[in-house]
């Protein structure tokens, strides 16, 4: 079975800038949200070369920091294919990835109707575990579940109220 662990920040600041060392696009859709798992077709194209990879993922809803997911490779003209099959509208991002210690925080900056959005994202062995916290790592949003991504394809950021975009 598939776990991940992942924690979930805002940002304080561009000062992760300097610090990305490579940065993928993505583009995403749903093609089922249940109460239990959403299921997600991912296709990723890296700037400055012709490497497209594509997933298909299936995640539980389980709010929190522990989630199960099964994460497979797929070509990338079927995911393009059932990206076409996916309702709602896609959710596009730029992915930058910034290595700090040993850990890599994927920072993803969002695009279309979710942009303003930057949340840095870091994947854990296990709930305890420690890892650096740079002075640009802002508020914890883990547990707030309107970062999801799959709800961001619902309800994006651009339709937030003011209150929304302050998790407090």
């Amino acid at each position: 079975m598939g776990t991940e662990i992942e924690r979930k920040f805002l940002l304080n600041g561009e000062g992760w800038r300097a610090a990305v060392q490579s940065t993928a696009c993505f583009r995403q859709g749903y093609l089922a949200n249940t109460a239990k798992a959403s299921v997600r077709v991912r296709l990723s194209e890296h700037p400055g070369g012709d490497l497209t990879e594509a997933w298909m993922s299936v995640k539980s809803m389980t709010p929190g920091l522990v989630r199960q997911e099964f994460e497979y490779r797929v070509p990338a003209d079927d995911a393009a294919a059932l990206l076409a099959l996916c309702e709602g509208p896609l959710l596009e991002k730029r992915r930058h990835y910034v290595v700090v210690g040993e850990h890599t925080f994927e920072i993803d900056e969002f695009l279309g109707d979710n942009a303003g959005l930057v949340v840095a994202e870091v994947e854990l062995d296990h709930p305890e575990e420690a890892f650096p916290q740079p002075d640009w790592l802002g508020q914890e949003v883990t547990a707030h579940t309107r970062y999801y991504n799959f709800r961001l394809a619902a309800y994006p950021y651009r339709e937030w109220t003011a209150e929304e975009r302050n998790p407090g």
